[in-house]
């Protein structure tokens, strides 16, 4: 078993780069994948969000790419966020004299900035399914040369339609390429994936498929509809670490971080209609700690990646059985410990049960029902009081 990242026969430049990173010991995705995707085979990867994925796909790329003039690689996300964030870790590991240009296409976004962009031919490329059918569309991106593609979060690209663009995407890249596919679940439309756009490729599960983080301690509190509020400010006031509350309506979002905000509870939303530029102030706010709560959707929140999230509320329970896995996830990330706690009613029971049969009856259904409180009297924590804790938190880490 491979212990630490200078066993692995990387270039110079990205040995001190990781140095310098901190970055000693790969995690478990990492030590399997790493390995197989340096030697060239395609991958079938399985991981709980949290382990390590973006590193364990990045890092050969980076590679064969310093090693072979001819290597260009190709990242599609399902999300805005999640692309943003690989192209970050991406250029993490580049030092500032790279010339290896990597570039984000994503909507929301200034198309002629992006046909610019690509006129300086990046040797990497990060993007939505959308956005790449955009140019593909509008011949501003020829992918026939991309000879090393990845697909992330496939489960979730095939939850929200896009089996139409990939395949497309597909008939536009190199023929002869390393094609690596990673997801959080393993439903039978990955397989059908992997058995169409795979070469024999070799399978790496860690954990086990469609599990969450041993990391994360999941609960259930059953409430009626009306005390859900209710039940959701007492949760919160239980600690005063950052939290993510799942919705599943976009105007839902926006109702319940006002109600919060009453509260005295710091709060933002984000969702699908939100502008580009407005999506991004609302994570940096989140990643440096000027509100405590985001409300979210399921695809707005995909790819979020901030290791001070310590609880994961689903306000609702997500229509995709198999994002719960991917909500979750957003807590107990790199081996950190987590919370997630559900908020159920009676109406929610069969979508409990698929989670229940999904996870092996690890949803923490097993709660009891709480009486209902009256409404608390005590004074609400004050956010400026929040914020001095969590400054402390991050100087003491």
């Amino acid at each position: 078993m491979i212990m630490h990242f200078n066993e692995f026969p990387l270039p110079e430049a990205i040995q001190h780069k990781l140095e310098a990173l901190n970055f000693k010991t790969p995690t478990a995705i990492q030590q399997k994948a790493i390995p197989v995707a340096l030697n060239g085979k395609d991958i079938l990867g399985s991981a709980q969000t949290g382990t390590g994925k973006t590193a364990a796909f990045s890092i050969p790329l980076l590679t064969k790419i310093m090693n072979n003039a001819e290597v260009r690689g190709l990242i599609v996300t399902p999300t805005r966020e999640l692309a943003m964030q690989v192209d970050a870790q991406i250029r993490m590991l580049l030092s500032l004299k790279s010339k290896i240009r990597s570039l984000v296409l994503i909507g929301g976004a200034s198309m002629d900035r992006q046909i610019q962009m690509l006129s300086k031919n990046p040797r990497i490329i990060v993007g939505t399914p959308g956005r790449i059918i955009d140019h593909l569309d509008r011949n501003s991106l020829d992918l026939s040369s991309f000879n090393y593609v990845v697909l992330d979060e496939t489960d979730r690209m095939l939850d929200m339609g896009f089996s139409a663009p990939i395949a497309k995407i597909f008939d536009n890249v190199a023929v002869e390429r390393q094609t690596l596919l990673f997801s959080a679940t393993l439903p039978k439309g990955i397989e059908k994936a992997s058995a169409k756009y795979l070469n024999n490729p070799a399978r790496i599960e860690i954990g086990q498929a469609n599990s969450a983080s041993q990391n994360i301690v999941q609960t259930t509190e059953f409430v009626n509809k009306e005390g859900k509020f209710e039940a959701l400010v007492y949760a919160l006031r239980q600690h005063e670490e950052s939290v993510i509350v799942f919705m599943n309506s976009k105007f839902a979002t926006e109702k319940l971080a006002k109600r919060l905000k009453v509260s005295n509870i710091s709060a933002s939303a984000i969702h699908g209609d939100l502008r580009q530029n407005k999506r991004e102030r609302v994570i940096l706010g989140l990643r440096n700690n000027k509100f405590r709560v985001l409300v979210a959707t399921d695809v707005a929140a995909r790819g979020i990646d901030i290791p001070h999230i310590h609880q994961v509320i689903n306000f609702d329970l997500p229509r995709q059985t198999e994002d719960y896995i991917h909500r979750i996830g957003r807590t107990g990330r790199n081996g950190a410990n987590g919370l997630a706690l559900n908020l159920v009613t009676t109406a929610d029971k069969s979508k409990l049960a698929e989670i229940d049969e999904l996870l092996g009856g690890k949803s923490g259904s097993s709660s009891t029902k709480r009486s209902q409180r009256k409404p608390s009297r005590k004074k609400p924590q004050s956010n400026s009081r929040w914020r001095h804790k969590r400054k402390s938190h991050a100087k003491a880490a």
